[in-house]
């Protein structure tokens, strides 16, 4: 959303840092995954960005790309959210072959690698950033999204704070 996630900084004693910002209730919304190469063990970051909220349709089209990059398929380990449930269906008829889905406890965000991507999104890159408008939010999301990409360490973090072996 286009209010600042508001979090501690340091500022000159006496000069309180003041941040500007309206109540606007204008989004983005982002659907992402991390990748494990099966051979190497590298990881990978894919992200598509959206200007309203996710459904199953904008999903379909997510996971088409991905099987273009893992040709022999994957395995979609998802959270419960509503969205996946009805996405998965979809794609169980048209990917039968490629695409097996495990299902995460309910409840348990600690498990997912993804969470600390857009953990560290939200509460690192973008902390204390109040964009203009959703196209200058957009490229901050890129931006920090980007830079998790490039990063392999940041990554394989992420799977060990998931308490998951690679």
């Amino acid at each position: 959303m286009l209010q600042p996630v508001v979090r501690r900084t340091w500022a000159p004693r006496g000069k309180t840092p003041i941040q500007y910002s309206w109540d606007r209730r204008d989004r983005l919304s982002v659907i992402s995954a991390v990748s494990v190469s099966p051979t190497r063990r590298r990881l990978g970051l894919y992200f598509r960005l959206f200007g309203h909220n996710i459904t199953a349709q904008e999903v379909e089209p997510f996971i088409a790309v991905l099987l273009e990059h893992f040709p022999k398929g994957i395995i979609l380990v998802w959270d419960r959210w509503m969205v996946h449930r009805s996405a998965a269906k979809r794609l169980a008829r048209r990917f039968r072959r490629r695409i097996t889905i495990e299902w995460l406890p309910a409840y348990a965000p600690e498990l997912n690698p993804d969470e600390q991507v857009w953990n560290r999104a939200k509460y690192v890159d973008l902390a204390n950033f109040v964009p203009d408008n959703v196209q200058h939010l957009a490229k901050g999301v890129r931006k920090s999204l980007r830079k998790s990409q490039s990063q392999q360490l940041l990554l394989h973090s992420f799977f060990e704070h998931a308490k998951l072996p690679l």
